[in-house]
Parts: structure tokens; sequence; C-alpha cells
């Protein structure tokens, strides 16, 4: 078969890739050369860099071994669900620290939404937004869930709600967004994302694999 790739590079010190999708499912999906027998192969190469003394003006670059994890994509029976999260007391919050969402369910394991009200350390005058997979259910380290999930601020006036959604990721602990929407848009008294005190978070998870180191 034809054997493909699709890469993206980004810095170490970016914790957060502003590559929010390296392919659309769909098309991994359809693809023959991704996709063989339902199984995917994703890579990751790491380049280490010494810098010398300025009077040398040597660089040294170390080569990683590549990292290998298989990745087990079904063309079919998702496992769906969706939770929506209700705040009725969201501007007496602590805007300052983290809130969470009840624990939910889906697909046999348990998570939770996780936000600050006031951006986390990656933000900048935004409203931060997780999805986490709960601490008493962590998978193995060799093993793990492929998923695809969307978190939503609903809009209770209008019905235009702001979303975003995520590519495919390995859950491992968390995925989200530092910059999910921005305060100003949020606290906008015509979007309807927060009435009175009310704001409404939902997220739609779908479950479309599995994976195991290789």
């Amino acid at each position: 078969f034809e054997q493909r790739s699709s890469s993206y590079n980004f810095d170490f010190k970016n914790a957060y890739s502003e590559q929010h999708c390296l392919i659309p499912l769909q098309e991994l999906l359809k693809s023959s050369a991704f996709l063989v027998d339902d199984s995917c192969v994703f890579g990751v190469k790491i380049l280490k860099i010494d810098v010398s003394s300025p009077e040398k003006k040597v660089v040294v670059v170390q080569k990683k071994a590549t990292t290998l994890q298989n990745l087990f994509v079904q063309k079919k029976g998702f496992i769906k669900g969706a939770y929506t999260w209700t705040m009725n007391n969201f501007l007496e919050l602590d805007l300052k620290h983290f809130v969470r969402s009840p624990t939910f369910e889906v697909g046999g394991h348990k998570w939770y939404i996780g936000m600050y009200p006031h951006g986390d350390k990656y933000s900048t005058d935004c409203l931060s937004l997780y999805l986490f997979l709960d601490t008493s259910d962590e998978l193995p380290s060799e093993s793990g869930k492929v998923v695809e999930m969307t978190l939503s601020i609903l809009d209770q006036k209008n019905g235009k709600h702001w979303t975003r959604t995520s590519g495919l990721w390995v859950c491992g602990h968390s995925w989200g967004w530092p910059n999910f929407i921005g305060l100003k848009k949020l606290k906008d008294p015509s979007g309807g994302y927060v009435v009175g005190s009310s704001c409404l978070v939902k997220a739609d998870l779908t479950i479309v694999g599995s994976s195991n180191d290789g």
C-alpha cells in the first residue's frame, strides 16, 4: 500500500499546540494510506539542541529515538455521550481559581469539565476550558482511548453556542483550550452566554478507538 505521513512541528515550550487538528476524522477514516486494517501509527520525534559558548558558536543537534503509538480507530460503532454543566452561581464564583463540574460517565469511564473563569497561566484575557479524565479512573500508561470531543458554552438567548472541537487525541488526563472564549465576549449581555448568574457548559464526547505503545 502507499505510505503517507502528516506532520506538525512545535516548540517544546508550548504546552498547547495551536494546530488543533492534524487530520480531520472523516478524512482519516476514508484513507487507505493512513489507516490500514483499523490501525494507525503515530510517532513523535524529539530533537535536543545543545548550544555551546558564544565564542565557539557551535550547535549540536542530538536525535532522539522516535516514539511510536499504535492507534486502533473504529470505522463504526463509536461510543458517544454528552453532559451539560449548569452553573446557576457563575458570577459568585471565585474567578481566580479552578472550578469543576460533577463527574459524568461515557464509555465506562468517568470525566469532568474543568474551568478557569479568568483563565489559566497559558491564557490571555480568556476563560480556559478543559475536559478531564477523573484521576480515580486513569487508564494504564500503556493504553488509552482515542477521543474526539466538543466543548460549548451555550447561548441561552439566541441559540448561537460558542463551540470548539478537538481533533483526535489519546486521553491521558486532560485536553482543552486555554483561550476558549474572550472574557469580554463571554460577559457581553447580548451574547446570552451568561444570563443573570447562569452559565451552561456542554461536553460532547466520542470514543472512536483505543491505543497502545509500540
